[in-house]
């Protein structure tokens, strides 16, 4: 995490999944505060989206888990890592994890009916862009050399 050794780990903001949890828990809480009124979609087609979002999330974060757990490197981003991980949905997109989280905080924000998560979305994609993603590029850059930028290269960010 933030004030470890840049050369130990990647430095991140916070730990992502906190990311998105405090995101979430805002959202809700701004939706109570304010009195927001909820989603306009018909309950049935609310609860189909967020199903397909959780279920799409977790087929991508899940095989990247377990990458990382068969390369033996850590998944945390704030520990050192020891190998690159190109594989699985990696071949795909280059945050698999993070785009997995992303579809699964957006089916959380559609079972909740909160506008307000959904209107956290944008911020919470910056924070997660700038302080985690950024950070974790630059050192892998830095640890993995001319292997990680030929990834970086043939593998978008996002999807």
């Amino acid at each position: 995490m933030a004030g470890q050794d840049p050369a130990r780990s990647a430095g991140v903001v916070a730990p992502p999944p906190l990311i998105y949890l405090a995101a979430l828990l805002l959202g809700l809480g701004l939706d109570r505060l304010l009195g927001l009124p909820g989603l306009g979609l018909g309950s049935g087609l609310r609860l189909a989206l967020a199903a397909a979002c959780g279920l799409v999330g977790l087929a991508l974060a899940a095989p990247a888990l377990l990458g990382f757990r068969r390369a033996g490197t850590q998944v945390e981003p704030w520990k050192p890592s020891s190998a690159l991980v190109t594989g699985g949905p990696y071949r795909w997109t280059r945050n698999p994890m993070y785009l997995g989280l992303t579809l699964v905080y957006l089916a959380a924000a559609l079972v909740a009916g909160s506008a307000a998560a959904l209107v956290l979305l944008a911020p919470l994609l910056l924070v997660v862009r700038y302080g985690v993603i950024g950070r974790e590029e630059r050192y892998l850059e830095a640890l993995f050399g001319q292997p990680y930028r030929d990834y970086k290269a043939r593998v978008r960010r996002w999807f």
